[in-house]
């Protein structure tokens, strides 16, 4: 019996689809550093747009209105930056104490611990078993022998047999380690240097990108990547923005708490701890660190590790539970079930850069479903409603 030739035309479809599938996961792992840093750039380049148009309502060109915005932003993490290298050697000449108080804690749990176990081993173990027997009482014909073999002199001692030594070159698993994690920082680094370039190329050509990408399209789906495009700008800027305002609320909410007790470093810790409760689902242990660390030197007792915790916690558990899903939620649009393995697959592909460009890739990709007609099912399925 023939096969018919549209189920064997949807069986190569199939079979090219899974192929393509599979070609597009390895480029995105082995080109990870390449995509990761015009992913950020083009994310930067979304948020910094609408304050390009403002300038460009000053009657400024937008080659020169780009130049500025980009001015601006590398002034602001210049500042950025040199608060956290004057705190960073604050917390470097306070080190010693850090590492007294941890080995006191060290030396503290140790302690606890042997004392547990030796509870725990007079408990269980009945006295006349823990206490040690006498020394068993030798026949006398055994304790003659052993005073005989004692009395006859020893004999000589042979001299040592000559082994052979084989040299054999050991791989030099140090110096490729180390060379391997140099090389790795080396292509970050260079990556990470044509950011700037990358936002302001984009900033400053986006008319002919956005013109030049829209000529590629034709009739209806012209419109389709049109809107498509207009709905990824949003939802970056949305998403990005909604993060960055919820921090800042959570950082102030954070400096006032950690300030009230004289929680050291709290200009920086509060920041930290409060940019890093928004983190996909370890956000709250990583909020709690930084906090927990600066109070190490100062404080021996357990109620201001209790307060850490417990503001942290209710701040975190306040901002997901009611700001979230003000600030970004509704823009985003995502399922939970969408979410977790959006951060599982992008996680595992890029690590922990995947985890915090997951959500907002995953909702990109549902953005261009939402507005192109043979992708919308796929939106559906990604989306919360």
């Amino acid at each position: 019996m023939a096969v018919p030739v549209s189920s064997s035309r949807q069986t190569i479809r199939s079979g090219v689809g899974v192929l393509a599938l599979g070609a597009a996961i390895a480029l995105l792992y082995f080109g990870r550093v390449f995509f990761i840093t015009v992913i950020i750039a083009a994310m930067i380049a979304f948020l910094l747009d609408p304050l390009v148009v403002l300038f460009m309502r000053m009657r400024l060109p937008r080659g020169v209105a780009s130049f500025a915005v980009c001015a601006i932003g590398l002034v602001f993490l210049y500042f950025a930056g040199l608060g956290l290298y004057t705190e960073s050697l604050s917390i470097i000449s306070d080190l010693p104490a850090y590492s007294d108080r941890i080995n006191e804690l060290v030396d503290n749990a140790a302690d606890r611990f042997e004392h547990f176990e030796s509870g725990i081993y007079r408990t269980l173990i009945p006295k006349r078993f823990q206490e040690q027997a006498p020394p068993p009482i030798e026949p006398p014909q055994v304790a003659r022998g052993k005073r005989r073999a004692a009395s006859q002199p020893a004999p000589p001692q042979q001299p040592p047999p000559i082994q052979e030594v084989r040299v054999r070159q050991e791989p030099a698993t140090v110096f490729s380690a180390v060379s391997n994690y140099l090389s790795s920082f080396y292509n970050l680094v260079l990556m990470a240097s044509f950011v700037p370039f990358l936002v302001y190329f984009l900033l400053s050509w986006r008319d002919h990108l956005r013109t030049r990408f829209l000529l590629m399209f034709e009739g209806e789906e012209r419109d389709s990547a049109q809107s498509a495009w207009a709905g990824v700008g949003e939802m970056v800027r949305a998403y990005v923005i909604g993060n960055f305002l919820l921090g800042l609320l959570l950082s102030l909410a954070s400096a006032i708490l950690f300030a009230s007790v004289k929680l050291p470093y709290w200009l920086l810790v509060a920041p930290l701890s409060g940019f890093l409760s928004l983190v996909p689902y370890v956000g709250l242990p990583l909020a709690m660190l930084p906090p927990m660390f600066a109070a190490l030197p100062m404080h021996a007792m357990p109620s201001l590790y209790l307060f850490i915790a417990s503001s942290v916690s209710l701040l975190h558990l306040f901002a997901l539970n009611l700001l979230y899903p003000k600030f970004v939620g509704a823009r985003v649009h995502l399922n939970p079930l969408a979410v977790t393995l959006a951060l599982m697959f992008w996680g595992l592909l890029w690590g922990g850069i995947g985890l915090l460009l997951a959500i907002p890739m995953t909702a990109a990709i549902k953005a261009i479903c939402d507005n192109v007609g043979e992708l919308r099912a796929y939106g559906r399925l990604l989306g919360d409603s």
